[in-house]
């Protein structure tokens, strides 16, 4: 019988990154420096993230019979993730092709290979997985109608939290099981849409609020995050850092924050320490090698 804090239900990709002065324009070439090549992907980062700082993880993912996949699969073994929700072949393992600058800041193209192989079938064939965890989280790097399936495969009390990134528009079952939508600026105004008429982060907050999820949070980088519930809206302040690399980070935020409700934390217990999680990420280079222990967060 399975027994899991999370279950992560989302993508796994290798993360091929290059380092360059600026990023190019249209039409332009930059040399960068050395390929280097990470365990990568929204899903598996998370999974790793909470595995390192103590949760008992388990992810259901596709990667590819190939070099990349056995890289993933490595990884997710050495964080302590169950892998046996981890789904081999029917498509190459999808990569990330990301470009970071002096900066810190990324920009990322992705292949979703196997992750678009990622389908309701394989949410409905995992069985007792979903049967198991106190929360499940899941991204939009695997199709939208598997998401829709994970949704109507929760188990009873079992929390499901949502980053929806790459974003787009959401169906209401999925928004209205969301306990919280976690969304970046972007994202927020993105599943918005023409109903994004403000600047403010709180607006857009109580806006999404609307939508139907249970709670929402917006986060805010450096700034920390707005914790939005019916309610009130509240800031939650993060920890000033010295950047090296975003990538990830939002990932680490992510799933520090499903873990410590899963824990019985309120939402803006959580978000506090998801926010010093995801400071501790961005110190560091790379994605899942950047992900903090739970001792170097209670160092913060």
């Amino acid at each position: 019988m399975y027994d899991y804090d999370l279950l992560v239900v989302g993508s796994a990709n290798a993360d091929l990154v290059v380092q360059v002065a600026r990023r190019p324009g249209a039409g332009e070439t930059v040399l960068g420096s050395d390929l280097v090549v990470h365990p990568g992907g929204k899903g598996a980062n998370q999974a790793v993230a909470a595995a390192r700082l103590g949760a008992r993880t388990a992810l259901l993912a596709r990667v590819g019979d190939d070099g990349h996949g056995r890289l993933l699969l490595d990884a997710q073994r050495a964080a302590g993730v169950d892998t046996v929700g981890v789904l081999v072949g029917g498509a190459p393992t999808g990569v990330a092709l990301i470009t970071v600058d002096p900066s810190g800041d990324n920009s990322i193209v992705v292949s979703p290979g196997a992750n678009g192989r990622l389908l309701p079938q394989d949410v409905q064939a995992a069985g007792g997985l979903l049967q198991a965890p106190r929360v499940v989280s899941a991204q939009l790097e695997i199709p939208l109608e598997t998401v829709v399936e994970v949704v109507r495969a929760l188990a009873p009390g079992s929390r499901f939290v949502l980053n929806p990134s790459p974003p787009r528009a959401l169906p209401g079952e999925v928004l209205a099981a969301c306990d919280p939508l976690i969304v970046n600026e972007h994202e927020a105004r993105v599943i918005l849409g023409d109903a994004c008429v403000s600047d403010s982060p709180a607006d857009w907050a109580r806006s999404l609020l609307a939508k139907g999820p249970r709670s929402v949070v917006v986060t805010l980088g450096s700034e920390g995050a707005l914790v939005a519930t019916g309610e009130e809206v509240a800031q939650v302040a993060s920890v000033k850092v010295d950047a090296v690399d975003t990538t990830g980070a939002g990932d680490a935020f992510t799933a520090a924050l499903a873990w410590r409700l899963g824990r019985g934390e309120s939402l803006v217990e959580a978000a506090s320490y998801a926010a010093r999680v995801g400071a501790a990420a961005v110190t560091r280079a790379g994605a899942q090698e950047s992900y903090p222990t739970a001792e170097e967060v209670a160092g913060l």
